[in-house]
């Protein structure tokens, strides 16, 4: 095992993990880099590139402003939404920031934060590189950084040395390097698919710590649902999408108080629930990574629905349902790819919704084989799925997208609840295929604007 449930759900800012959370982080991480060599003060002057699709849809995506704050020491768990744009303005405006939140260095976003259109760096599409200058203008330091997908940020090194990373990683007592590992693990020890992760957590941290984390990633799952039906309003990006989450709200809230009966009522909650989070993420606010902030609304809906309509549900149930999902984020991570640049949007909504199934699964009394069942069906039916925004903003169609990842989870789920765990096609042999067909696909539909709706939608 290489990495851990909370390698995966992560609490940052959107609109994306790998354009804006990833972005934040590389650009702290260079700047640490220097301060523990003792060179930040050194530092005179300072250029930033942004590779592949990271500068195509860069701007969309709130790459730049991300960097900026991660120049100034912001990190995306604990830097203040609503204070991103006021700060970005001023330094745009003054040509200054603050380098770790300490000395002022001049820095012109439009000659020093460069997008590169017509490059893109061979080990990832999303790259980038800081560049580091004295008074002299000698370099103090080059950092190369990849956004790997879902807010992971690896340097040249890691990049290169693949597997070998993880050649110290403490050995957990349950290791799974694939579904069908997963599932002989659960039948030797007896144990179900959360109780196998739960386990291996234990050799990173203890119990508490386990529930109060998993907890608070739910607190704060939930929290987006609220923010993004309380808010109301335009989406910003210039695409001028107006906020639905609000008025649905109010819809679904007045016809449950007038007594309307609606038997699919409760699916257009979970569509809402989805929808939600991911205006929230388009509009910068505090979202989760589960396992992308693009697919960012699938496993808090589904998780939520479970809350509201599913009888017993409780915080046992909410561990249980991260802790398998996570499972299946963490196959999909180290067997084939979580970044829409990398295998398009399979990799997000397609994963997410793969996640959420499974989680679902789990509550609902499924057995390890009808819950890697589930995972299955809610990646099979989304492969090949383009990742094509319009104008680069996580908005259209992501936003809807993640309102139908989620019903075709509840879906997923209940169709793997009515077999017996048996089936034909395995969650290895789909994740194989994804990964390969993400291998197959042009470019232009994997997060650069340049095929699909991104082409053929007039922006108005």
């Amino acid at each position: 095992m290489k990495i851990s449930v909370f390698d995966l759900y992560t609490i940052g800012i959107g609109p994306s993990s790998s354009h804006t959370v990833g972005p934040m982080r590389a650009a702290k991480r260079f700047l640490v880099g220097l301060q523990d060599a003792g060179q930040l003060g050194a530092v005179h002057r300072l250029e930033v590139e942004l590779f592949g699709s990271l500068a195509s849809t860069g701007k969309g995506h709130g790459t730049d402003n991300a960097i900026l704050m991660g120049l100034e020491g912001e990190e995306p768990e604990t830097v203040d939404p609503p204070s991103v744009p006021e700060r970005v303005a001023a330094i745009r405006e003054h040509r200054t920031l603050r380098l770790m939140a300490g000395d002022a260095l001049t820095f012109d976003p439009d000659t020093d934060l460069l997008f590169r259109l017509d490059e893109t760096l061979p080990q990832h599409p999303n790259g980038m590189r800081f560049t580091a200058y004295a008074a002299t203008g000698d370099v103090l330091e080059t950092g190369l950084f990849f956004s790997v997908g879902g807010g992971f940020v690896v340097d040249e090194s890691e990049v290169d040395a693949g597997d070998e990373l993880f050649s110290e990683v403490p050995t957990v007592p349950h290791p799974f390097n694939s579904g069908a590992e997963l599932l002989e693990r659960c039948e030797e020890a007896g144990l179900a698919i959360w109780q196998v992760v739960l386990a291996n957590e234990l050799t990173w941290r203890d119990s508490d710590e386990i529930r109060r984390r998993l907890l608070e990633i739910s607190d704060a799952m939930r929290a987006a649902i609220a923010n993004g039906c309380r808010h109301e309003g335009i989406l910003p990006g210039g695409l001028r999408v107006k906020r639905r989450a609000h008025k649905i709200h109010n819809d679904l809230t007045a016809a449950a108080e007038n007594g309307v009966v609606d038997p699919l009522a409760a699916l257009d909650w979970l569509g809402l629930f989805a929808i939600a989070v991911n205006e929230e993420n388009a509009a910068g606010g505090r979202v989760v990574t589960a396992p992308t902030n693009g697919a960012a609304g699938i496993v808090p809906a589904t998780l939520e629905y479970y809350r509201r309509f599913m009888d017993g549900a409780d915080d046992e149930g909410v561990i249980q349902f991260l802790l398998t999902a996570g499972a299946i984020g963490i196959l999909f991570k180290e067997n084939a790819s979580i970044s829409g640049a990398e295998v398009g949007c399979q990799g997000e909504v397609g994963v997410a919704c793969s996640m959420a199934a499974a989680g679902l699964a789990a509550v609902t009394g499924g057995s390890p084989e009808q819950v890697e069942n589930a995972a299955e069906i809610g990646m099979e039916h989304h492969l090949g799925l383009t990742c094509d925004p319009i104008g680069g903003l996580v908005q259209i169609p992501c936003i809807e997208r993640n309102a139908v990842g989620a019903t075709k989870a509840l879906q997923a789920a209940r169709l793997a609840l009515r077999g017996d765990g048996s089936h034909q096609v395995s969650l290895d042999q789909v994740i194989t295929t994804m990964r390969q067909t993400g291998a197959d696909m042009m470019s232009k539909y994997k997060e650069t604007a340049l095929g699909g709706l991104a082409v053929h939608v007039v922006e108005c």
